[in-house]
């Protein structure tokens, strides 16, 4: 696709003005509106580039739950890779949209590896008359996944 290399990751105010129309959460929108896009998708950036724990963003971008989970309901349903081919004219902020898709992909894999090994552990477990504990009856996925990982990464912090 791009060639992935070493860009600003701050939005220019021409690449915002050519993201925002895309971006959902706007207010006018349905649903609950975004407090402020532009340093939610930075915020994005920066951990794209940093790869590091979400408790470890910049206080200056907001609160690092409400980001992740933000982030997490995007990329569940692909919103980033839309974004990417949704026709985006600047080069650098197709740059940027490749690297959150990459780092959205990464998540994904790290999460479902994550989930797998937690179910094998059970089975492991209860193959050998283990009791199972809260924690590893939770490991299946559940369409309460989302909230399960935000109260871990909540009592992380």
């Amino acid at each position: 696709m791009y060639e992935i290399k070493e860009c600003t990751m701050l939005l220019r105010n021409e690449q915002w003005r050519e993201l925002e129309p895309l971006l959902t959460g706007r207010p006018g929108d349905p649903g609950v509106s975004g407090k402020n896009n532009r340093l939610f998708v930075e915020a994005i950036l920066w951990i794209a580039r940093h790869d590091c724990a979400w408790n470890r963003l910049p206080q200056h971008f907001g609160k690092s739950p409400a980001i992740y989970m933000r982030f997490r309901r995007w990329n569940e349903c692909d919103f980033w890779r839309q974004l990417l081919q949704s026709g985006v004219k600047d080069k650098e902020l197709l740059l940027m949209l490749e690297r959150i898709v990459i780092y959205g992909d990464q998540y994904t894999r790290r999460l479902t590896q994550r989930l797998t090994r937690q179910v094998k552990k059970t089975a492991y477990k209860s193959t050998l008359g283990v009791a199972a504990d809260a924690a590893s009856l939770r490991c299946l996925p559940s369409a309460d996944e989302s909230t399960l990982h935000w109260v871990g990464l909540v009592a992380s912090e």
